[in-house]
Parts: C-alpha cells; structure tokens; sequence
C-alpha cells in the first residue's frame, strides 16, 4: 500500500488492507529498528524467545509483554541507539554512499536517529519521562499536525493562536508543528503564564484568530474574561482543545461564550495525545456539534483495546484501556505502552458519519483507570468511586463557573478519616444555596457519598486556586492528605 500520508490513503483505505499492512510494517519496524537498537526490548525479545519475523498475526503480537510507566525508570534504554557497522551495510545506505558520497549517508542516518528535541511528561503521578525526538519524528510530527488541520476544516488563510504553554510538552509542539506542516499562520503565545489572561486577550483582539487552540480550562477563563470585559471575536470558527478531558457541559459553556463574543457558529475540537505517542489525534469537524470518536492515524500507530484487569484484547466497539505502539518512530520508543486511559466507546473501523473517514476511530468519552478510586467511608466497608464521573457530573452542572475536589485528612491526622472538599464558583445570578443543593445531591447520587464541606469562592480566587495560566494543567483534583497514599482514599461521610 502507497502511503501519501495526507488525505486519499489515510482515510478510505478499507479496514482489512489497513490491518494486513500494519502487520507487515509492525515486523519490517521490529525487525530493521525496534530489536536492533534498543537495549531494552532486545533484552526483553531475547528473554521471551520471539523474534519479530515469528509474528505472522496479531494473535502472535498479544504475547509480546505490555510497556507501562513503571518500565521507563531508565529512559535511556528506550532510545533507538543504532549500530553503525550494521546500519551501514544496509541497502538504502549503501546507495547513498555510492550516489552521494559517504558524507550524504551520514547526514542521512543523522537525520533518522540524532535526537534533536526533548518533550517530556508532566509528573503528576511520577517523576517526568523524556522523550527523545529525531528529524524523522519531526516530519511525523508534522504529518499528525496537518491531520488535526484537515479533520478541523482548517484553511491556508486562517489565522491561529496558540495558548499552550512554552513547555517540553506534546501539546505545544503538535500545535506548533500543525502550523508549519500545514503552511499557515500560527502564533503562539506561551499561554497565561507568559502573557497572563489580559496580554492574551489583548494579543487575541489585535489578531482576530480564526481558530483558537490551547488547554480547555483556560481557553474557558479566556473566553468569559473577554466577554466580561466588552470584547468582540466575530472571526472565531474554531476551539481546539488538548491536554484534558473534555465534558459535554464544558464544551456547551465554551460554544455559548463564543457566540457572545460575537461567533454563534464556532465550533468545538477535542483532542486525544499523549507523550508517548508523540502525536495527538482529532476530533472530526462535522456539521454538527456532535462528536464521531478521535481519527487515528494507522500508518504511525498500532492502537489495540485490551481489559485493564485482564490484560486481554477486547472485541471492536467494546470499552478498554488504550494500548499504544509506534509504527515508524524513532528517538525514544515504547511498544504496547499501557496509557491507563479507557475508551469508553472502544475502537471502530466503520466510515464516520460526518466526514466519510474508514481510518479507525476511539470512540469516548475517555477517562483514567487511576481516576476510579476506592473510598472507605468507615473502618470496614469501602465503595470505588470514579472521579472521571464527577468530573463530568460537575462540568455539566449549569450553574457552575468553576470546581476544585480537594481530599483531606481530619484534623490533618494522617490516622484520621480522609474528607472531601468541594470547591465551587457559582455562574452571576445563581444562589450559592441552590447550587450547594443541586450538587449535594447530584453528588450523592453519583457515588454514594456526600461532600465533607461545600467552599465557595469568587472566580479569581478560584483560578488561583486551580492554578489557571500558571500550571501545565489545572489542578482540579487535588489530594492534600499528609502521607496519602494515591490509589487509595478512606473518606469520613457527612451527616
């Protein structure tokens, strides 16, 4: 299969040419440059006896071993390293040195393998991993950032802002990167932390973006703050978010701040990323606002769904954990990496429903298996509670401007009971004790449990709080538990 990689083959290529090709590339990738240079999975092939040219089906690729984060203390050893004496007497190397000189081969393998970029993941759970990337990554990276233009309805001629911050994270770089791949203009502002809310909204003024693109939490407090003060961004076709979890609520609240601003037809993107993968993938831009899944891109992943407690893969169109290998990457590479992120639609191959699309799709909403947690409410019996569920019940709450769940101990007794705070901003012309009333109970219908205590704030105090433009990611669970264990959490039940 020729792969022009924009749009004819990447998108109406049927499901089984797609699977017959990923499986050749997969032992073709393994073979020339996964298990060759990289110390860690030669390790790990040798220590279970498969060799990637044994891997004739999928059912054979289901017992190499899962990568999770745990595996990646020793960044190092996932880093594709080549050997010169092999990669030299490679086909495609030697005609290079014979055509072009030995100096052009050099600088052609540099470009395959010297890492010249460093992202890295943002610590919340563990200590940051960085992930190395190559010229070749780069090219990927701009292929991936023009898929995301083209599922968005980009044009050549839009303008668009870039609110992510300065950081060695995927998201500020896939959106710089879709500028570029693209050929269009992308400004990129450093998010709240470089300019603050008011330089951005300025910047925005001046611009008059067609697209907007950035974390939802502070393109949300972007929005309303401009509305607050008098502006107008009648230009504004399109939000495109990244790095959070996106609610139904949230995105109806961003779509009515839009049309406010003076853009009643803007429309909302969400993105699914991650480190590891080095690439995000889109939403399609219908004309709808419904959303049809996230548009993968199989000719640079191998996406499979598995059971998060079994480990086994589940049928298409079943819920399961994200599971990711890289099928042309180079600097730092994971195999079947375990993201711990779980698609609640699973995974389909039909043609979407709004732009015609046969590449596979992960249908959502999708939330984090650390995020399901088990509460004790006394000394003997305890209940798992989902806070991806809260944070959607809370998201969609009307009413609401902003949240923060914050766990504590009694007393800050780390032998004490833990307790759940709720911290609420409640939308001009709500009364706080409605509010308290509506979430109380949507609260406990959710999960058996009632708030410790209900805490309202004005809209600044509480994006202090979040730590909106100052942090990657807004803090919207918090634990502040002395010597809290994360996975777990023992909560004392309000009366």
């Amino acid at each position: 299969m020729k792969l022009l990689r924009h749009i004819p083959e990447w998108s109406t290529s049927p499901h089984e040419a797609w699977r017959d090709w990923q499986l050749q590339q997969l032992r073709s990738y393994l073979s020339r440059r996964v298990i060759p240079f990289s110390a860690h999975y030669r390790r790990l092939f040798a220590e279970h006896g498969i060799h990637p040219l044994d891997i004739k089906s999928f059912e054979d690729w289901d017992h190499v071993p899962f990568t999770s984060k745990k595996d990646l203390a020793t960044p190092r050893d996932f880093v594709l390293v080549p050997d010169e004496s092999k990669l030299r007497l490679e086909p495609g190397m030697i005609g290079t040195a014979l055509m072009h000189g030995r100096a052009a081969a050099r600088e052609k393998a540099e470009a395959e393998f010297r890492p010249i970029l460093l992202t890295s993941t943002t610590g919340r759970s563990s200590d940051p991993v960085p992930f190395l990337y190559t010229k070749h990554d780069l090219h990927n990276l701009d292929i991936s950032g023009i898929r995301l233009m083209l599922a968005g309805r980009s044009q050549k001629e839009y303008r668009h802002i870039n609110l992510f911050p300065y950081a060695p994270h995927l998201a500020f770089w896939l959106a710089h990167h879709a500028g570029l791949g693209f050929g269009t203009f992308m400004l990129s502002t450093g998010g709240g932390k470089t300019l603050g809310t008011e330089g951005n909204i300025n910047l925005i003024e001046k611009i008059q973006p067609d697209i907007i693109i950035g974390m939802p939490t502070f393109i949300y407090h972007v929005l309303r703050e401009a509305y607050e003060t008098g502006r107008q961004w009648p230009s504004l076709k399109l939000l495109v978010l990244g790095g959070e979890k996106v609610a139904d609520g949230l995105r109806a609240r961003l779509l009515d701040l839009a049309g406010l601003l003076g853009s009643p037809n803007t429309h909302v993107m969400a993105t699914y990323g991650f480190t590891e993968a080095k690439m995000a993938f889109p939403e399609c831009v219908g004309q709808t606002h419904e959303s049809s899944g996230y548009h993968l891109s199989p000719d640079l992943g191998l996406v499979e769904l598995i059971d998060p407690a079994t480990g086994q893969l589940v049928p298409d169109g079943q819920p399961g954990e994200i599971v990711f290998t890289p099928l042309d990457a180079r600097g730092t590479v994971v195999l079947r990496y375990r993201t711990g992120d779980i698609a609640e639609g699973g995974l389909t191959w039909e043609k979407c429903p709004l732009c015609g699309r046969t590449c596979p799709r992960l249908l959502g909403p999708i939330s984090r298996v650390s995020e399901v947690r088990e509460l004790h409410m006394d000394k003997l019996k305890g209940t798992l509670v989902n806070f991806n569920l809260l944070e959607h019940l809370l998201d969609d709450q009307k009413g609401i401007a902003a949240w923060q769940i914050e766990l504590r101990k009694r007393h800050d007794d780390p032998l004490e009971m833990d307790e759940v705070h709720l911290h609420l901003t409640a939308e001009p012309g709500v009364r706080e004790s409605e509010l308290e009333l509506a979430v109380s109970r949507r609260f406990h219908e959710a999960t058996e449990i009632t708030p410790n205590g209900l805490h309202f704030h004005s809209l600044a105090e509480l994006r202090e709080q979040l730590g909106v433009g100052r942090l990657l990611k807004e803090e919207k669970l918090v634990d502040h538990r002395p010597k809290a264990k994360p996975a777990t959490a023992t909560v004392a039940l309000s009366s």
